[in-house]
């Protein structure tokens, strides 16, 4: 049976949940997630914990909010006036936009109130403060 390291792309299964049990993302019911070891393309502990794994075998892991997506900033939470909105934009608490960066970069939003000029957004990952727990089973190593 082959084991996982660092460079094998892998296959797995996972369910992420935060600490009070609230489940945030899963792949069960999809395909299994696919990635190889040491890219960089996921949260580096989510990536080498399965290094070490047979095919079948699973692991729990926690990630802390710093080595996430970071604490929650208060400076991430802006003002956008009406003059820079879309013109038939009907603004509710809770509604998802995104900005586009001088350099092309897709950041999300979350609209947190509602102004009589504008509205304030929260730049902030979603996850952003909290840790994440994972459930991770290897499906699979390609050779």
């Amino acid at each position: 049976m082959s084991i996982a390291k660092t460079g094998d792309k892998v296959k797995v299964h996972y369910t992420g949940t935060l600490n009070d049990g609230t489940q945030f993302d899963s792949s069960h019911g999809n395909e299994p997630l696919e990635f190889t070891i040491g890219e960089g393309a996921l949260l580096g502990k989510f990536e080498n914990a399965v290094v070490g794994l047979e095919p079948g075998q699973s692991v729990d892991i926690n990630i802390p909010a710093d080595e996430a997506y970071g604490q929650r900033r208060e400076d991430l939470i802006i003002k956008v006036n009406n003059s820079n909105l879309p013109p038939n934009l009907n603004p509710e608490v809770g509604m998802k936009l995104h900005m586009q960066t001088a350099d092309n970069q897709v950041i999300p939003l979350t609209i947190v109130e509602v102004l009589e000029d504008g509205i304030m957004v929260d730049a902030n990952h979603e996850l952003a403060g909290q840790d994440l727990n994972f459930h991770i089973e290897l499906v699979s190593i390609e050779e």
